[in-house]
């Protein structure tokens, strides 16, 4: 093609859409993310491998030179894209405008070498005006933002491969240590630290219904809340008063129950309730500003449930497919013509006064130079609203644009306006005392209400929050009704509640994607995957939305800060974060920045210098942790448990071992709660009965892996020896020693079900458990043998090679012969669509040019086009899987790479006997 202008985007779902906007002219392409990255030290030519490169595929002794090779998986990519170059008179590199996107065109330019004019497009939104836009106005390329991402990949490998390999040999194989991961757990684990330390203060206060009528026949309007504030002139402790160790940090006053319930009774009887002072203020609240990435990942995280990861393909996929701008920014800003349109928008659907006399302009506290300038935000001059894409958008997409829309156009919409109300309320006694009454008889309540006077933004939008564990306990838009000072009021009801202090939240993922951000670690298109990595290395675990740390993760955190204290301080690995900034704008070297990190100089120490001088580490030391004097938390190769010394034993007495249960969060291993484990009666070997076919013995056990059942050979009756009177244990009579074993059967074992309990399986459920797998009966078409048996991945039925899953393990004992057929007669992997075996079909794969179908398969749904297979990620709907979404998951997936092949476990050597002695 004459002429033709070559684009080299990232994705394969933006090249449709681009294409078809610049028309003809224009081939377009996609590299599929990053076409290169450092090769394994494993694979570096034998000739490189004892050099200074060898270590980490990076040359530490010449300027950091990273080694590059394509990958494997790559090839195909690079070879069609060198094809396509060869016919193009002009080369437009079209990746996404951050440093990712910048160091991908960076490769491409080193790996095609092209002969014709190179020029950089950059967008930040996939609409016609943008591409075109793009097209007219190009640059070159930004080698500062390349040299910043490089510097983050060969900071990465050279953290990694010298801090990983100690936590390997001093806590556990398959762990691994990153610049941000590292910082990330030992948050989590600092959160669990405090709740663990963490003492529980008691307090006790009214809570007052009071009404504006004083025969007490008020209607609701005229009765409200009040809650008690001071008593004798001194304020009465809230929950804020009391630090985490349970010390009351104020002079207020403490109540206790008795001391509540007396001031209760004494209120209610004879004491008038009067308004001592009211006070109005206005009550204005700005909407928040629109989203950037962490926002974004933050509040999908409150309202839709959505992890960070989830978050971030979702708004992939509507940015790639033209419905919002680009989704990795620092940004809070709006385009003219995205502000116009905001409020345009916002007229139109909720009248002229929705919006204020000047557009709103929004500036971020950010300091990154990497991310686009603009924040999130519907594309184009002209918003689509969420019910006019309802057709085109479903699912999950429709929901985060849903959310994206709402913020955007809430950003320019007016301030909530209202009026607060604070009332203080005195109660004293109603006539002169024979008696002075003593000041601390007297109380005072307050009470508050806030009534909206014109909803603003929030007939759009309102913006979620994290847990608060010192919010107030009253309404925040109570209304009151009109009160004035002197007034009498009228008691209702009036209670004495008894509260405790709780402990500081667990993180979820909204609140340390929120707290990594606040203390400047890492960066909004890296928080997912930090996610993912403390996830999959088991640092942290989910419970519900909370983020808990895994046993694992103490004594990694604990060898990192004792050994390599500045790698895991949150100023210091911001810092790193600012220098990378620097590096990104050119106000900085590489070379140099690396060089200092890695062999340090007269100011800091450097990683190489650190890694030189660990000295020795005490395995059992950092693997250890005390609870009380004579207990000790250990973190062993399968799991934690308890060491339990005897103060009175012998030196050389072993300790005793007592398991934690896996249920058990780190923070509620207290040393109350360590030592009922201790105490605990010991679960020993229950013998159900004796099997009546055998003679054994059925024994309940309670293994490393689960509760189980299992045959033993029964104890054999005492022998007496009829000459000696001696007793024997072994009734067969002693002979000659046997030169060679006869082989012995294994006992059988069964595992119990999960609704069984094991203290109280009978001999009769035990013996059909042992019997398993169950005989069914036989396929009266072909004969083969059904059976019904439990397996790793639940309960089934199997004939010949084929199998089918059941709904409960009950049906193993239950299900009959003709509920087996009908069950077989079943598609196997449910609503199949008439004889196709995809439970949907899609049109061709733009790479690989297959058809794409979502299968059904062992380990879940996935979507194949007959090369590449991709598992659909936890949490997204098969019935929303739309064509789009199905590319961009095999995209992924081919950018990853095939597997390795998996090892064979290496050959131990033969031993060598020693000859007989003569």
């Amino acid at each position: 093609m004459p002429g033709k202008k070559l684009v080299i985007v990232e994705s394969p779902t933006k090249m449709k859409s681009i294409a078809g906007y610049l028309g003809d002219g224009y081939e377009v392409l996609s590299s599929v993310g990053h076409i290169r990255d450092l090769i394994e030290p494993k694979n570096l030519p034998p000739e490189l491998k004892k050099g200074s490169i060898g270590k980490f595929s990076v040359d530490v002794d010449n300027g950091f030179e990273p080694y590059y090779v394509v990958s494997t998986a790559k090839k195909k990519t690079v070879a069609e894209l060198k094809r396509a170059l060869k016919d193009a008179d002009e080369l437009l590199l079209a990746t996404d405008e951050d440093r990712e996107g910048e160091a991908i065109a960076w490769h491409l330019l080193q790996e095609l070498k092209p002969k014709v004019p190179v020029r950089r497009m950059v967008f930040h939104e996939i609409t016609k005006d943008a591409i075109l836009a793009a097209k007219d106005n190009t640059r070159e390329l930004d080698t500062a933002l390349v040299d910043a991402q490089e510097t983050r990949r060969i900071l990465d490998r050279l953290y990694g491969y010298e801090v990983s390999p100690v936590l390997w040999r001093k806590v556990g194989p398959g762990l691994s240590a990153g610049r941000v991961q590292s910082a990330a757990t030992r948050m989590v684990v600092d959160r669990e630290r405090e709740r663990l330390a963490f003492v529980a203060a008691g307090y006790w206060d009214l809570a007052a219904v009071l009404s504006a009528a004083l025969d007490g026949s008020g209607t609701d309007a005229e009765s409200f809340d009040a809650r008690l504030a001071r008593v004798g002139g001194r304020p009465v402790a809230s929950g804020k008063d009391f630090d985490d160790r349970g010390q009351l940090t104020s002079k207020a006053v403490v109540l206790d129950e008795a001391g509540a319930r007396s001031l209760a009774d004494a209120l209610q009887a004879g004491v008038d309730f009067t308004v001592s002072k009211v006070e109005s203020k206005p009550y204005s609240r700005r909407p928040s500003a629109p989203f950037t990435t962490s926002t974004l990942q933050q509040e999908a995280a409150r309202k839709l449930r959505f992890s960070a990861r989830q978050t971030m393909s979702v708004a992939q996929s509507l940015y790639e497919n033209g419905y919002i701008t680009y989704m990795r920014t620092d940004s809070v800003s709006l385009s003219q013509q995205a502000i116009a349109a905001a409020r345009k928008q916002a007229v139109s659907l909720y009248g002229p006064d929705s919006v204020p006399d000047k557009p709103r302009v929004y500036t971020g506290k950010s300091k990154n130079a990497q991310e686009a300038h603009e924040a999130i935000r519907p594309s184009g001059d002209t918003f689509r609203t969420p019910s006019s894409l309802a057709s085109s958008l479903h699912g999950n997409d429709f929901k985060l644009y849903d959310l994206i829309w709402k913020r955007t156009v809430a950003s320019q919409m007016a301030d909530v306006k209202g009026v607060t109300a604070s009332v203080t309320i005195t109660a004293g006694p109603t006539a002169p005392a024979a008696e002075p009454v003593a000041s601390e008889t007297m109380a005072e309540f307050q009470a508050s209400g806030t009534v909206i006077t014109s909803p603003g933004f929030r007939a759009a939008y309102e913006e979620s929050r994290d847990e608060d564990r010192h919010a107030s306990t009253e309404a925040a838009e109570s209304k009151l009704p009109l009160l004035v000072e002197g007034q009498k009021l009228a008691v209702l009801q009036i209670d004495a509640n008894g509260h405790q202090t709780t402990p500081p939240p667990r993180y979820t993922e909204a609140s340390l994607v929120k707290e990594l951000e606040a203390k400047g670690i890492g960066r909004p298109s890296t928080f997912a995957s930090i996610l993912d990595t403390i996830s999959n290395r088991g640092y942290v675990e989910h419970r519900g939305q909370s983020l808990v740390p895994g046993w694992i993760a103490f004594p990694v955190v604990q060898l990192l800060e004792d050994h390599f204290g500045d790698l895991v301080e949150y100023d210091f690995t911001a810092e790193m974060e600012d220098d990378l900034d620097l590096i990104a704008s050119g106000k900085a070297d590489r070379v140099d920045w690396l060089t200092q990190f890695y062999f340090g100089d007269e100011r800091h120490k450097g990683l190489r210098q650190v890694i030189d001088n660990l000295g020795e580490i005490d395995p059992r030391a950092v693997n250890s942790a005390p609870i009380s004097e004579n207990i000790t938390l250990r973190f062993g190769r399968y799991g934690p448990y308890l060491e339990v010394t005897d103060p009175d034993a012998s030196p050389d007495a072993k300790p005793r071992i007592v398991n934690i249960p896996p249920q058990l969060a780190p923070d509620e291993l207290t040393p109350e709660r360590a030592q009922q484990l201790i105490d605990a009666p010991v679960v020993t070997d229950r013998v159900i009965g004796v099997n009546p076919s055998n003679g054994k013995q059925v024994v309940a056990k309670d293994g490393r892996f689960g509760p189980y059942i299992t045959e033993l050979e029964a104890p054999a009756d005492p022998v007496v020896d009829q000459q000696t009177g001696e007793v024997s244990d072994d009734p067969a009579p002693k002979k000659a020693k046997k030169t060679a074993k006869a082989p012995v059967d294994k006992p059988r074992t069964a595992s119990i079900f999960k609704t069984m309990d094991l203290a109280t399986v009978d001999l009769d459920t035990a013996l059909r458990l042992l019997d398993l797998p169950r005989v069914v009966g036989a396929d009266p078409e072909s004969g083969a043998e059904i059976t019904a048996q439990n397996g790793k991945y639940g309960p089934y039925l199997k004939k010949g090679t084929d199998s089918r899953s059941l709904t409960s393990e009950e049906q193993i004992f239950d299900v009959d012969l003709p509920a087996a057929l009908e069950i077989f007669a079943q598609p196997k992997y449910g609503a199949r669509r008439g004889a196709s075996s995809s439970l949907k079909e899609f049109e061709a794969d733009p790479v690989s040019g297959k058809p794409i179908k979502l299968k059904d398969g062992r380990f879940g749904a996935y979507v194949t086009d007959g090369e590449t297979n991709a598992t659909i990620p936890k949490g997204e709907s098969i019935d929303d899987l739309e064509f789009d979404r199905a590319v961009q998951l095999l995209a992924d997936k081919r950018a990853k790479g095939p597997a390795g092949p998996k090892r064979a476990p290496a050959r131990k050597p033969a031993v060598r006997k020693a000859a007989p002695k003569k």
